[in-house]
């Protein structure tokens, strides 16, 4: 299987795990497993979703991704530009926080931090549920342009660097994936990577004996998000037993199966996400004259960023928060 392959595994599982948590958003765990006895789950739709459609997770991602194709780069103004176009045409589902950042009026460089400062929270998940996209185009570039993207992309909306931190560390599994290895062993030299004043926080959840039912917050927090879809990919064998365990959990159903989606289609590839599931998918974008995005948009999508070799640094706004 080719890096091409997976990344196109990537992004379209992400957007796959969007659509099957959506329906049982804010549910307890359990219920994903009590309408499927047989674990072999459906795109149902319900909560306000229509079957296979995908929420603000996947619409965030995609338009980070036509960004960094169209601007050639991670060009920061241009993504919170495109950020804050979405949010005004008033989507389905938006995180509080993202939303208060986007449309508070400030500038793209500073209306995070300031956010941050007002409230003293910023961990949310948000930050992970969009990474698909930059995480495939990023990865050609090695460990530390990944991770330092992930953080300059964490910060337009979310000014805790633990969010940041998080992000970064999923950027760097998916590149291990992208190769072929195991992102599993690759945690701890990851980790070596974080900052030292988040590292032992983000070891603890990522640890192979973490068990979601050990987390301090709702999983809609950046560290039990990523630690579940971890925790996913390591108990099961399959692309479809992992966003099936993921939805299972509960909660910020949508978000925690679209990171364990990322991961698991990085290392088990396009081919094993099932039919069924990607052809009902569609990905409507607000603000964007009624476009609505199919499962071979997003194939199309995923390869142009795998195979983009333009410049990829940071085009405008280099002097922001990183």
């Amino acid at each position: 299987m080719s890096d091409t392959d997976r990344a196109v595994g990537a992004v379209l599982g992400s957007a796959v795990g969007d659509a099957l948590g959506a329906p049982f958003e804010f549910g307890p765990p359990g219920v994903f497993r009590e309408r499927f006895p047989d674990g072999v789950g459906e795109l149902c739709g319900g909560g306000g979703w229509d079957p296979g459609e995908a929420t603000d997770d996947t619409q965030m991602a995609v338009l980070l991704g036509e960004s960094l194709l169209e601007r050639g780069g991670l060009d920061l103004p241009d993504v919170f530009a495109r950020f804050r176009l979405w949010a005004a045409a008033d989507p389905k589902d938006i995180g509080l926080q993202t939303e208060q950042v986007l449309l508070g009026g400030d500038a793209w460089d500073i209306a995070a931090a300031l956010h941050f400062q007002v409230n003293g929270r910023a961990a949310g998940n948000g930050s992970l549920m969009r990474a698909s996209t930059s995480a495939v185009h990023f990865a050609a570039r090695g460990r530390t342009e990944t991770m330092d993207a992930a953080r300059r992309i964490a910060a337009l909306t979310h000014g805790d660097r633990a969010a940041w931190e998080g992000t970064a560390v999923l950027h760097e599994l998916v590149r291990v994936a992208l190769l072929g290895d195991d992102p599993l062993a690759a945690v701890d030299a990851t980790l070596a990577e974080v900052d030292p004043a988040h590292r032992e926080r983000w070891a603890r959840v990522l640890a192979p004996h973490w068990h979601p039912d050990d987390a301090t917050e709702f999983n809609g927090a950046v560290w039990p998000c990523l630690g579940s879809a971890l925790w996913a990919l390591r108990t099961t064998d399959s692309f479809e037993a992992a966003l099936a365990a993921a939805v299972d959990l509960g909660g910020d159903t949508d978000t925690v199966a679209a990171v364990t989606g990322t991961l698991a289609g990085a290392v088990y590839g396009p081919d094993a996400i099932p039919a069924r599931w990607t052809t009902p998918l569609h990905v409507p974008l607000p603000g964007s004259a009624g476009r609505v995005l199919h499962a071979e948009d997003l194939r199309t999508l995923a390869r142009s960023l795998a195979e983009d070799t333009g410049g990829g640094g940071v085009l405008g706004g280099g002097e922001g928060r990183t």
